[in-house]
């Protein structure tokens, strides 16, 4: 099946070089669409191919904290499914323990499978908290995203626009002041 997708990735990229009357065999444009495939399958869409609930995996049993765990500043890039351009930021994921802990990588990987994928930001957001809450069974979950979109950046000269999401769930959705601290 990866070489249909590498095929008809390839494929498309050369209609567009086509499309906008450009000479597909130019030195700069020569061996473009293997190399833009090669960056889609594994940069814009393989989150396709994580399961949320493997990446969680098994929790650390033992005596979890009663309060808030969170992992800041994890990056993460996306492609924006109206325009096709990348957007790029930090994540800070945040949980109250249910019956055990989650490895702080865990929580980077599931940032990862829920924005490498043609997504919207918020879209993005929202799949991290509820994962956590189905495969982790926190009390609550939020996820903060700041990120820089180059559909808002390129076309209308916006240079120093960023996007600000949100989601929170459970306990964290109820308690105002622990959301507060994961804007900081």
């Amino acid at each position: 099946m990866a070489e249909d997708v590498d095929a008809a990735l390839q494929g498309a990229v050369r209609a567009l070089i086509d499309a906008c009357d450009l000479d597909a065999t130019h030195k700069d444009l020569d061996g473009t669409p293997a190399r833009v495939s090669k960056l889609w399958q594994s940069s814009f869409l393989n989150g396709y191919s994580m399961d949320p609930a493997e990446i969680l995996g098994d929790l650390v049993q033992g005596e979890a904290p009663t309060e808030l765990v969170v992992v800041r500043d994890i990056p993460f890039h996306g492609m924006c499914p109206h325009h096709l351009l990348p957007y790029l930021g930090t994540a800070t994921v945040a949980y109250l323990p249910g019956e055990g802990l989650l490895g702080f990588g865990r929580l980077a990987d599931l940032v990862r499978c829920f924005t490498a994928r043609l997504t919207l930001q918020e879209r993005a957001c929202n799949d991290v908290v509820s994962a956590l809450m189905a495969h982790v069974g926190a009390r609550g979950a939020g996820c903060v995203m700041k990120g820089e979109h180059m559909c808002l950046r390129i076309p209308e000269q916006r240079h120093s626009t960023s996007v600000v999401t949100s989601s929170f769930r459970g306990e964290l959705r109820e308690r105002v002041a622990l959301q507060d601290g994961l804007f900081a």
